[in-house]
């Protein structure tokens, strides 16, 4: 009985060990293993199944960070913002470097804005208000006043607009005109991965270009990123051509862009380049800081001696914001130092404001 009773205990011991063994193994292997398994059933689009088990992953291993990343995705693909950034947010507390966690919230935030974008009304009525001025050599006054509609399709949103301008020029020809000018523009959703911009303008008087029209397409990328080319024309009593591109990034609660300028004239090209920085304080509300600096002139271009300026240094800063699901306004000013011909310089001011009421129900 006692050789029975030792063999007995020897066998336990064994058989505890093997399982013990086997057991370890498993849960070092587990966490990828499920982690695969979860991320397949989300890319698939089998939320309902992929969430709960993102979230056993996550409290079964709360330092893997991978796993938690895994959630915060597929919480966001299912629109719930919030939730998803605070799960992001947990982990850049302890890891505030993961690069992959950055590119995510930076991700979820885009996403989030996006989708408030659909949460307004698909159609909305807008009114604008824009000046540009000088004193050197002579005294200009530009305003522009424009009324418009938007109605946000099932491929994008396109917007008509009416814009009607108002000029004064100082001594020595001494000049007061009006404008008129008819615009549409739209931003058709092309893939999944690319969108673009397209316009045309028309405009019987002189101050306006008789026609402008632009094409831009985008490019997005992974991480954030995005690229961008197009080019702009413009016939005033001439055609002009002026091509652009950029490149675009977010980063967290920020978007920053450079944009070039490519103005193709007789002599040659004239470059511009302009950079922007965008603070979001929410999915509705921003501060755009732009710096400039260049010979091509950018967006909007309204006045043909715009195009005769030897080279100009610009700073302007502009606030967006939806403060309702119906309600949102923009305004914004600038400021040049340009140089107008060969040896003197000017400062020049613009300013604006527009609202933008939209009408009908949300989604």
């Amino acid at each position: 009985m006692h050789v029975s009773r030792c063999l007995t205990i020897i066998f336990i011991i064994v058989a505890s060990a093997a399982a013990f063994g086997t057991l370890s193994a498993q849960e070092e292997a587990s966490p990828e293993a499920e982690y695969a398994r979860v991320r397949s059933l989300a890319l698939d689009g089998k939320y309902p199944e992929a969430e709960p088990a993102a979230r056993e992953l996550v409290k079964a291993y709360p330092l893997y960070g991978d796993a938690r990343i895994l959630l915060g995705r597929i919480l966001a693909w299912q629109g719930h913002y919030d939730e998803a950034e605070a799960v992001i947010d947990t982990l850049l507390l302890t890891e505030p470097d993961n690069g992959d966690a950055i590119e995510a919230i930076g991700d979820i935030r885009r996403w989030s804005r996006d989708r408030t974008q659909q949460d307004t009304p698909p159609t909305d009525v807008r009114a604008g208000y824009f000046f540009d001025t000088f004193s050197e050599p002579y005294d200009r006054f530009w305003q522009v006043f424009s009324l418009g509609a938007g109605h946000r399709f099932g491929w994008g949103t396109a917007v008509a607009t009416v814009n009607a301008g108002n000029i004064y020029l100082g001594p020595p020809e001494e000049t007061r005109d009006n404008d008129i000018q008819f615009a549409a523009e739209a931003w058709p959703q092309l893939s999944s991965k690319n969108y673009a911009y397209v316009a045309y303008a028309f405009s019987p008087g002189q101050w306006f270009p008789k026609h402008r029209a632009a094409l831009e397409v985008w490019q997005t990328l992974p991480a954030g990123w995005a690229i961008s080319a197009g080019i702009n024309y413009y016939y005033f009593d001439q055609n002009t051509f002026i091509a652009t591109l950029s490149a675009e990034k977010y980063i967290g609660d920020w978007w920053f862009s450079a944009r070039g300028y490519f103005h193709f004239k007789e002599m040659g090209v004239r470059t511009s380049v302009y950079l922007n920085a965008r603070r979001y304080f929410s999915r509705t509300e921003y501060l755009q800081l732009t710096l400039g600096a260049g010979t091509a002139p950018d967006e909007p271009l309204d006045i043909m001696t715009d195009l005769e300026r030897q080279s100009a240094t610009s700073v302007r800063l502009s606030y967006f914001n939806q403060f309702t699901s119906l309600w949102a306004f923009r305004v914004g000013a600038g400021y040049s130092y340009e140089k107008y011909d060969e040896t003197n310089y000017r400062t020049r001011f613009e300013g604006g404001v527009s609202i933008i009421r939209g009408i009908g129900n949300t989604k």
